[in-house]
């Protein structure tokens, strides 16, 4: 049995201060409409402490401390990024798509919820590693971003700017659901 409501996939990308929610913050979010990656949401947000890996703020050059300044405050960013979802499929059923989204999702679910009571999303995500891993029979030390390039041929690159990201793993997303279909016609 299908569901017949329609889904619209919505590519999104994070950067944080550290590995898991709660303890570390979400420092930014990009985000854009998997079929058309023009329809995008983008924000940076104030840190919620003061706890950081520096390798991580060193990979995205964001600042705690310029952040603490510039960044909306979580609550005003998690409401426009759920307004922004909701406006973007227009009824129909929000799918979270990621590169590595258990990491992603992981900072979105935490965040709705402290800062919203609510993730559009749900309690799901879909992770372009794991399909690509299914799409192309291969092991999981092959869906490294870069592997996955080598195959399909991107146009765009990831340079851990959130918004950059989400639309070049929109992309990703495209093309290995097009692979997809020749290896079923194939197979």
């Amino acid at each position: 049995m299908t569901n017949d409501k329609r889904e619209v996939f919505i590519s999104v990308d994070v950067e944080t201060a550290g590995p898991i929610p709660g303890e570390f913050s979400m420092l930014s979010i990009g985000a854009c409409l998997v079929e058309d990656p023009a329809v995008t949401f983008e924000c940076q947000l104030k840190p919620i402490n003061d706890n950081a890996d520096q390798a991580a703020l060193e990979v995205t050059g964001l600042s705690l401390e310029r952040l603490s300044e510039t960044g909306l405050e979580p609550r005003a960013a998690m409401t426009s990024f759920g307004a922004w979802v909701r406006e973007a499929v227009d009824g129909a059923t929000p799918v979270f798509v990621g590169f590595n989204a258990p990491f992603d999702w992981s900072f979105i679910n935490y965040y709705f919820h402290r800062f919203t009571g609510h993730n559009p999303f749900g309690f799901t995500a879909l992770d372009i590693k794991a399909l690509w891993m299914g799409v192309s029979g291969g092991s999981w030390a092959d869906t490294r971003s870069s592997r996955i390039a080598e195959e399909v041929k991107p146009k765009l690159r990831g340079d851990h700017d959130a918004l950059h990201d989400a639309k070049y793993q929109a992309e990703l997303f495209r093309l290995t659901l097009a692979l997809r279909g020749r290896h079923h016609e194939v197979g």
